[in-house]
């Protein structure tokens, strides 16, 4: 099966096909930059970051586009507040994200466009709408979208034109216009825009552009008519991206994006996250005070993008485990003994070495056909990372099974499959990519160990006990914990989490 989607436009899973064979243009909607990102707006960005690798994974060339609204009621109340210009005063929020998404592993886009950067484009657009009867203007400087002029308004979110515009940033009664229902494309200048420098002058009047007609300027300018991907959170797909769809099919004519994804909200602990309720938690924040960003790359990616996340302590703690796991797995991939030559094995290691080979090459074969199945079904992140413990698991019992005979290890080609499975499925998930910052995997004390855990094994079966414990010290120096179980010895650095 080739990837498939859920539109959010057709309401259907869809197979995946973009304009131009093997490429990708993708627009994500980011942040209004008026203050620090919180863990909400950090699951959509994960959720994006998400698509980004597995378009590429599945050899698609990415323009990826995610944009900065850096110019709107919210970041002009905030910059006027402190006394400070739009620049001084959104700029840092925009670093401090980028930084907080590096350290989360989220894969940088190809472009962050400010708004205010491109209002010589929204401009034109508007001009473009009004030329062709979708707005029109008012005597305050102000443009409006006419959507009795759009038939097919309404189509994303199933709205009709008699309803009214609920979550719409703008009170009806602040502009004149010609129906409640109309949309600002352009706002006439208000001193507090002067003030923090977010007016500019326009054919029609001085102002400032809306919310809406910036992304549908940014997507065009940086995309094409055309986007393959459009993505967001799903409080913007009304009126928000309704919008965008009316003002850019307005004027190009052209279908605005042929799939839209939309990523549902995150709770705290079973709540609605807000000030209010105390429990509205940035990023910034969980790694200030230490939480491992490869425990919060987990959490936030752990479950389905149209369903729910639900962001708990227990579960953050839970994450860690399961870093820590990941972790523990690859440094025995890494120092696992490869079996001897063929002409240097001893008598009766062949079949051993035989079962063991193909059980590990069988299990990362059945992982990546698990894991991609569910990656290529509606981005099923939840079962891909089911396929990946699962693989974990078994491959841990087979390397288990292994260090049962000492006599040899295991051959290279199914180390190497093994290797290889566990790479290529965090090449999507990156949760790897970013533990290993915090944990390094040093190949020579992995091997140091595995050998001393080997002879501590021959110890114990030969009912040396006293040679045992005086192993068990000397690693436990040198600050490695052991853990015995029915399938053999795991070992972690005392130090690390999990």
């Amino acid at each position: 099966m080739g990837l498939h989607f859920h539109n959010t436009l057709t309401r259907r899973l869809e197979p995946f096909e973009s304009v131009e064979a093997g490429k990708a243009g993708v627009y994500a909607c980011g942040p209004t930059i008026y203050g620090h990102a919180h863990i909400g707006n950090f699951r959509t960005f994960m959720f994006y970051d998400l698509v980004h690798r597995v378009l590429e994974w599945r050899g698609y060339e990415v323009r990826f586009v995610m944009n900065f609204t850096d110019v709107d009621d919210k970041t002009i109340r905030a910059a006027r507040a402190k006394e400070m210009t739009l620049d001084e005063y959104t700029a840092p929020f925009a670093e401090a994200m980028l930084g907080e998404s590096d350290a989360l592993g989220i894969r940088r886009a190809d472009l962050y466009p400010r708004a205010t950067v491109y209002v010589d484009r929204m401009i034109d657009l508007i001009q473009r709408l009004l030329d062709r009867g979708f707005a029109y203007a008012t005597d305050d400087g102000s443009v409006w979208y006419d959507i009795s002029s759009f038939e097919a308004y309404g189509r994303l979110s199933g709205r009709d034109l008699e309803q009214g515009r609920p979550g719409e940033r703008v009170a009806e009664d602040e502009y004149a216009k010609d129906d409640a229902r109309d949309f600002a494309l352009w706002k006439g200048v208000k001193r507090e825009d002067e003030e923090v420098g977010a007016a500019w002058d326009a054919p029609w009047g001085r102002g400032r552009p809306g919310w809406h007609i910036e992304c549908s300027a940014m997507a065009l300018a940086e995309i094409g008519d055309t986007l393959d991907l459009h993505l967001g959170g799903e409080d913007l797909i009304f009126p928000h991206h309704e919008d965008e769809i009316a003002q850019s099919e307005g004027a190009t004519g052209k279908p605005f994006s042929r799939v839209w994804l939309h990523a549902k909200h995150l709770r705290v602990e079973g709540e609605k996250m807000s000030k209010s309720a105390g429990n509205f938690v940035t990023v910034r924040e969980l790694l200030d005070e230490g939480v491992s960003p490869a425990a919060l790359r987990h959490l936030l990616l752990s479950a389905h993008y149209r369903s729910e996340l639900n962001f708990t302590r227990a579960g953050l703690q839970a994450s860690a485990r399961a870093v820590a796991r990941l972790l523990d797995f690859e440094a025995r991939l890494l120092s696992h003994p490869e079996a001897p030559a063929i002409g240097d094995r001893g008598t009766g290691s062949g079949d051993a070495e035989g079962e063991a080979g193909r059980g590990i090459r069988d299990a990362a074969d059945r992982a990546i056909e698990a894991f991609t199945a569910a990656l290529l079904d509606d981005l099923n992140v939840a079962g891909a990372l089911a396929a990946l413990f699962v693989f974990v698991n078994e491959a841990n019992r087979r390397l288990d099974a292994a260090l049962g005979d000492p006599s040899h290890g295991l051959p290279a080609d199914a180390l190497e499959a093994a290797r290889a499975a566990l790479g290529e499925m965090d090449g999507v998930l990156g949760i790897l990519e970013v533990g290993r910052r915090s944990r390094s995997v040093d190949a020579e004390l992995s091997a140091w160990v595995e050998e001393r855990i080997r002879a501590r094994a021959h110890a114990r079966a030969d009912r040396d006990w006293s040679e045992a414990d005086r192993i068990r010290d000397e690693l436990t120096a040198a600050g490695v914990v052991l853990e015995d179980s029915a399938t053999g010895t795991r070992w972690k650095k005392l130090s690390e989490e999990g």
